[in-house]
């Protein structure tokens, strides 16, 4: 199975929680079916991404990243790259590399889904961004890498300013998953 064929199983298999979720998820299914290279930032105007919320092992606190270019607090994640078999390793990957943890486990389903503006290397483009959560083990020490200015533990209700936007919404499902793993 390619990349673009796992990012269209998980985006047709995902159970959207609310109707401007599933309106979302329709739009990410049109974007990747329009072309098989959609999940390569080489894509012009767009490309898939994928993230991860990391959650401490009691499932209390999610470390975020103060990111270097944007300075906002956000989950880690970027862009998927030729050895990426799934989306779900993608932000696995990311997340790893972006805290230093290892030993993270990756939720099966995404926890959600974001299309956001940024600016990449090739210009303007949106980010259709398929977001998970991670669980860190127990006495996970993070480590800050070249991508972020800092990196910190949170817990929900004592959230760092400024807060990327789509960041916050993640809080409940990720802690919610966490808890049931």
């Amino acid at each position: 199975m390619t990349l673009h064929e796992d990012a269209l199983a998980v985006l047709s298999a995902w159970s959207a929680p609310t109707a401007e979720a599933e309106a979302t998820r329709q739009r990410f299914l049109d974007f990747v079916r329009s072309d098989p290279t959609t999940v390569w930032r080489e894509h012009a105007g767009g490309h898939v991404t994928a993230s991860a919320l990391v959650v401490d092992a009691a499932a209390e606190r999610v470390l975020l990243c103060l990111h270097g270019r944007i300075k906002r607090w956000v989950q880690m994640g970027g862009h998927c790259e030729p050895g990426d078999a799934t989306v779900a390793g993608a932000a696995l990957r990311e997340a790893t590399e972006e805290s230093g943890i290892l030993g993270l486990r990756i939720s099966e389903a995404p926890i959600g889904l974001d299309v956001h503006h940024v600016v990449c290397s090739g210009g303007p483009s949106l980010h259709y961004d398929v977001r998970y959560a991670a669980i860190a083990p127990p006495g996970a020490v993070e480590m800050v890498s070249p991508e972020s200015a800092a990196l910190a533990w949170f817990a929900p209700d004592q959230l760092p300013e400024p807060l990327a936007g789509a960041t916050e919404s993640l809080m409940a499902p990720a802690l919610a998953w966490a808890k049931r793993s």
